[in-house]
């Protein structure tokens, strides 16, 4: 449990810098699908169980993963930004 917590974390340092983010998102939600037969109890107060925040952080993980890296992330400065090109339509429009 502390090594998939340590894990987490580190993921959530490369998350922050920007660095392989797609592949750290998905290390994510991999390691929390893991945890989340065990139910980690919540600190906070309101907090409902911890399987709906585990959801809540396996949805944002993927959501990450599939938006991918900022203008101002590592990944950008290492690999360089994508820009997709959407060529013009050949047909006419038809109206």
């Amino acid at each position: 449990m502390l090594s998939a917590s340590l894990m987490l974390a580190g993921c959530g340092v490369c998350l922050l810098t920007g660095f392989l983010t797609p592949v750290v998102s998905i290390a994510i939600v991999i390691l929390s699908l893991a945890l989340t037969p065990y139910k980690v109890p919540i600190v906070a107060g309101n907090a409902p169980d911890g399987t709906l925040a585990f959801f809540e952080l396996i949805v944002m993980a993927a959501a990450i993963a599939l938006l991918g890296p900022g203008a101002f992330s590592l990944d950008a400065r290492l690999f360089g930004r994508r820009e997709i090109v959407i060529p013009p339509s050949s047909r006419a429009p038809e109206s």
